[in-house]
C-alpha cells in the first residue's frame, strides 16, 4: 500500500506542472513582506478586472490559468499608499513567471483626534473552521489551557477531563496541528500543564477535511504563540491563582528570527493542585422493587504536582525554495494523589451494618518526549509545494500507589483490613512519517494529497502487591503484563476549487488498521491475545456559497465520516482498585466506532453564524458500570446507536463603542437505543448550552470582562448529569505603552459549577453522584513582550507526521 500511495505521488507530481502563473511578492515601505494586501490584475488596455488576490504572511502572491496579454498590477493596503504598476507582459514562454518585489509607500495621512487600532475579535470564520482569537480573553493568560477550553463558545469539559465541541465527545485534540496522543484524565494533566498565556489561537474543526486524520468526532486545534518579528523578541507570563488550593502558570518564550535562520524556544514552570468531593448514594432492589441494602460513600480526593516543559525548535531556508526545521519538546510532571473515602453499608431497614475508610496515596514521575523533523520544498514557480515530516515521541510514566481499607461492623468491631501496593510503570513509544503535496490550478483551484504511516507500541505492566505479615509479596492473580501494538497507513486526495461565488473543497481517505495486544502469563494469569486488521474509506465534502456580490452572507454546507478507536488503555482488561465498592477495567472487545456528520450554517459578516448539525454513529463507547455482589464495575462497552440533531447559533455584536457581545447559544436532541448489560438502554434528552461573553472599553487602558456558562440536562451511556452553571469576572490594565498588561480573573464566583449525574439502566440498582471541586479561585497575571517591532519573514509550517495517535494515550 505504501508502495501504490508513493507511486500515485510521483505521478501526480510529475503530470500536474503546466499551470500558466504570474507570482510576485509585495513589501512595505522598510523592504518586509506584506501580508493582506489586495492584489489585483487588470487588462493594460482598459482597466478591466481579470483576477484578484490576497497576500499572505510571505507577501506572495499568484494568478494562475492566464492566456498570453499586456496587464499591470494594481495593490492597496492599509497604512500604505495605493499602487499601480506599469504594463506587464505576460508571453506564454514557460509555466511561471515571477514579477519583481513590489515596494509600498507608507500612508502620510494623519488622523487629527482618533486613534484606531486594530483588534482581533473573538471569532473568526473560513471554510471548514472557527478561529478563536484568545488574546481576546482577558481571564485566559491568569488559567491553564484546560481553563481557556472550558470558556471557549461551543467547548466544554466534564469532571473526568473528557472534552466535547457543540455537543459531540471523542475529539481529537492537537498542539500546533500535532496530536498530544493523550485522552481522558491524562490530557487534562497535561493541557494544566500548559499556560494559556502561551496560546495564540484555537481552531475548532467541527467536520475535518481529509487532510487531517480520521480520529475523532471533531479536532480542537491550540495553536501556540510565535513571534513574526525581526531580531531576538519575547514574551513572559506570569500568573498565580487561588482558590482553595494555590496554582501557577508560568512561561517565557523567545524567537531569534535573521535572514535565513529563525530559532524558536519556551520555558515554563507550573504549579497546579486541585481538591475534590465525591459523594455516592447507592441503593439495591428486589425484583420488585424494593429495597434490600445501600451504600453511601464519601471520597475526598487532592492532587498537587510541579512542572516543568521545554521547547526548541530552529526552521532554516535553505534556498529561495527549500526549508528544513526541527521541534524537540520535553515535559516532566512529577505529581502526587491522595484519596481518603468513607462508606456506610445500611441494610434493608436503613440501619447501619458496617463503616468502611480507606486511603490511598499516590506519587508518580510522568516525562514526556518527543522530536520532530520536516521539510518543505517549492517546485517551479506555479506554487506547487510538498512537505514532510518524521516525528518520535516516548512517554515513560513510573506510578506507585498505596492502598489501605478497613471495615468495622456498626459496634465499631474490626471486621477486616487490607494493605496492598500497586506499581505500575508504563512506556508508549509513537513513531510516525508523513509526505503532502499542494498543487495550485487556475481560477481558485487547488490539489493537495498525501500519505502517512503511523506505529505505536504500548508496555503497561501493573505489579499488584499485597501486604503479608510484614511484607508485600506479589499477587499474579490482579496484576497484569498488557503489551499493544498499532500500525495505520492511510492516504489522501482532495480537490478544493473557487469560483465568484461558489467554493466546493471534496476529499477522500484511505485508512488501513493493523493492531494487536498480548496479555503476558504469569503464575496467576493466564496468556491472550488479540489481532485486528481493518480499512476504511473516509470521504469530506464541502460547499461555500455567497449569497450577495459583497459575501456578507453565505451558506455553507459539509459532510464527513469520521472514526472513533478505542485508547490504548481502554483495551487493557486489567481491573483496578478505586476503593471499597467501586472498580474499573478495559476491554479488549472493543471496535471501532464510526460517525456520518451532516453540517449546513449560514454566516452574516463575522456577526451572526447558525449551523444545523446531524451526527448518526453505531456502536458507540460509553463507559457502563454493573453491580457485581454490591460492587460497581464500571468498564467501556460498544452499547449503542445514537442520533444528534444539534442546532448552534453564534452572534457577535457590539451594543455601544465601548461594548461587544459575543452570544453562543446551541440545542441538541441526542437519542441512544442499546443494551446495559441485562438492562435496555432508551434514552432520549433535549439538551442547551449557553455560553455569554462581555467586554468593556473602560478607557485609559483599562477594559473589563464578564462571562457566563449554562449547561442543562446532558447524558453520556448511562449517565445522565443535571443542569448547571458559572459565571467569570475580569479586569485589565495595559501598561508599558501596551506592550504589557496586568490582568485580575475570578472564575465562578458563586461556586455553582457543581456536578449531578445519575446512572440509569442498572441492574435492580440506583446511583447518584455528586462532585464539588476546586472551581472558584481568583487570578491574578502580567504579561509583558519585548524586542523590535519589526515584521519578518514567517515560514507557514503547522502539521507533522502525527494527527491523531497521541490523543487516544488514556
Amino acid at each position: 500500500m505504501q508502495f501504490t500511495l508513493t507511486t500515485f505521488l510521483f505521478i501526480l507530481i510529475t503530470c500536474l506542472t503546466q499551470a500558466q502563473s504570474l507570482t510576485g511578492t509585495v513589501c512595505d515601505s522598510r523592504h518586509e513582506p506584506l501580508p493582506g494586501a489586495a492584489v489585483r490584475l487588470l487588462r493594460a488596455a482598459d482597466s478591466t478586472l481579470v483576477k484578484g488576490d490576497i497576500t499572505g504572511a510571505s507577501g506572495k502572491f499568484t494568478f494562475t490559468g492566464l492566456s498570453v496579454g499586456r496587464y499591470c498590477i494594481h495593490i492597496t493596503s492599509v497604512g500604505n499608499q495605493d499602487f499601480r504598476s506599469g504594463e506587464v507582459v505576460f508571453d506564454g514562454a514557460q509555466s511561471g513567471q515571477i514579477l519583481p518585489v513590489f515596494i509600498m509607500t507608507a500612508s502620510q495621512k494623519i488622523l487629527h483626534e482618533v486613534t484606531v487600532k486594530a483588534k482581533k475579535p473573538l471569532l473568526e470564520q473560513e471554510l471548514d473552521r472557527t478561529i478563536v482569537n484568545v488574546e481576546a480573553m482577558i481571564g485566559a493568560a491568569a488559567g491553564n489551557s484546560l481553563d481557556v477550553l472550558q470558556k471557549t463558545p461551543g467547548v466544554s469539559v466534564d469532571v473526568n477531563g473528557e472534552i466535547s465541541l457543540n455537543g459531540k465527545t471523542g475529539v481529537l485534540v492537537l498542539i500546533d496541528g500535532r496530536p498530544t496522543y493523550m485522552s481522558g484524565q491524562d490530557l487534562a494533566i497535561y493541557l494544566k500543564s500548559l499556560p494559556g498565556g502561551a496560546i495564540d489561537k484555537l481552531e475548532l474543526m467541527t467536520n475535518p477535511p481529509s487532510r487531517y486524520d480520521a480520529a475523532g468526532t471533531a479536532i480542537i486545534n491550540i495553536r501556540l504563540k510565535r513571534s513574526k518579528l525581526a531580531g531576538l523578541t519575547g514574551n513572559v507570563t506570569l500568573s498565580v491563582n487561588q482558590g482553595i488550593t494555590s496554582r501557577s502558570y508560568n512561561v517565557l518564550s523567545l524567537n531569534y528570527n535573521r535572514k535565513k535562520v529563525n530559532l524558536f524556544g519556551s520555558l515554563g514552570y507550573n504549579k497546579d493542585g486541585n481538591q475534590s468531593t465525591d459523594t455516592y448514594d447507592r441503593t439495591f432492589l428486589d425484583a420488585r422493587g424494593g429495597v434490600t441494602s445501600a451504600v453511601q460513600l464519601s471520597n475526598r480526593y487532592r492532587t498537587s504536582g510541579q512542572g516543568l516543559t521545554g521547547r526548541f525548535g530552529a526552521d532554516v531556508l535553505l534556498t529561495p525554495k527549500t526549508t528544513v526545521g526541527f521541534v524537540w519538546n520535553r515535559q516532566q510532571n512529577p505529581r502526587t494523589e491522595q484519596l481518603t473515602y468513607t462508606s456506610r453499608s445500611l441494610d434493608r431497614s436503613g440501619s447501619l451494618d458496617s463503616v468502611g475508610t480507606g486511603t490511598t496515596d499516590g506519587r508518580y514521575a510522568w516525562n514526556h518526549t518527543s522530536i520532530n523533523v520536516n521539510a518543505q520544498h517549492t517546485i517551479g514557480k506555479s506554487g506547487r509545494e510538498i512537505s514532510a515530516d518524521l516525528n518520535h515521541i516516548q512517554y515513560d510514566t513510573d506510578g506507585e500507589q498505596l492502598l489501605t481499607n478497613q471495615v468495622a461492623g456498626a459496634a465499631g468491631n474490626m471486621l477486616s483490613r487490607q494493605q496492598f501496593l500497586y506499581k505500575l510503570p508504563t512506556h508508549i513509544r509513537i513513531s510516525s512519517a508523513k509526505v503532502d503535496y499542494t498543487h495550485p490550478l487556475p481560477n481558485k483551484g487547488r490539489l493537495e494529497a498525501g500519505a502517512k504511516s503511523s506505529w505505536v507500541a504500548n508496555d503497561n505492566d501493573a505489579q499488584y502487591q499485597a501486604l503479608k505479615g510484614l511484607d508485600y509479596r506479589p499477587d499474579y492473580g490482579r496484576s497484569n503484563h498488557f503489551l499493544y501494538d498499532e500500525a495505520i497507513h492511510a492516504g489522501y486526495v482532495s480537490l478544493r476549487k473557487g469560483w465568484q461565488r461558489l467554493a466546493i473543497q471534496g476529499g477522500l481517505r484511505l485508512e488501513n488498521t493493523q493492531i494487536s495486544g498480548r496479555l503476558s502469563e504469569n503464575a496467576g494469569t493466564t496468556a491472550s491475545s488479540f489481532t485486528r486488521r481493518y480499512t476504511n474509506l473516509f470521504p469530506s465534502v464541502f460547499a461555500s456559497y455567497k449569497l450577495d456580490s459583497t459575501g456578507k452572507n453565505t451558506v455553507t454546507g459539509s459532510f464527513t465520516r469520521r472514526i472513533n478507536r478505542p485508547g490504548y488503555q481502554s483495551l487493557n482488561p486489567f481491573l483496578a482498585y478505586r476503593d471499597q465498592y467501586t472498580y474499573t477495567s478495559g476491554n479488549p472487545l472493543l471496535k471501532p466506532v464510526f460517525h456520518n456528520q451532516y453540517e449546513l450554517k449560514w454566516q452574516h459578516k463575522h456577526l451572526i453564524g447558525v449551523a444545523l448539525q446531524y451526527n448518526d454513529f453505531n456502536d458507540v463507547i460509553f463507559q457502563l458500570t454493573r453491580v457485581v455482589d454490591g460492587i460497581f464495575v464500571t468498564r467501556p462497552e460498544n452499547v449503542a446507536k445514537g442520533r444528534i440533531l444539534s442546532l448552534s447559533t453564534n452572534l457577535s455584536l457590539a451594543p455601544a463603542p465601548w461594548w461587544t457581545l459575543n452570544l453562543n447559544v446551541m440545542t441538541a436532541r441526542l437519542a441512544l437505543r442499546g443494551d446495559a448489560y441485562s438492562e435496555k438502554l432508551r434514552t432520549t434528552v433535549y439538551h442547551a448550552r449557553l455560553n455569554v461573553m462581555q467586554q468593556f472599553q473602560l478607557g485609559h487602558g483599562w477594559s473589563g470582562e464578564w462571562t457566563s456558562y449554562y449547561s442543562s440536562n446532558d447524558v453520556s451511556g448511562q449517565t445522565i448529569t443535571r443542569a448547571r452553571f458559572r459565571m467569570a469576572a475580569g479586569v485589565q490594565k495595559k501598561l508599558w505603552k501596551d506592550k504589557g498588561s496586568l490582568r485580575l480573573t475570578l472564575e465562578d464566583m458563586f461556586r455553582s459549577w457543581k456536578t449531578v449525574d445519575r446512572t440509569v439502566s442498572l441492574f435492580q440498582s440506583e446511583a447518584i453522584h455528586t462532585n464539588v471541586s476546586d472551581t472558584r479561585w481568583i487570578g491574578l497575571a502580567l504579561t509583558w513582550r519585548f524586542g523590535q517591532e519589526k515584521f519578518a519573514r514567517k515560514r507557514s509550517h503547522s502539521d507533522n507526521a502525527a494527527d491523531a495517535e497521541k490523543g487516544r494515550v488514556n
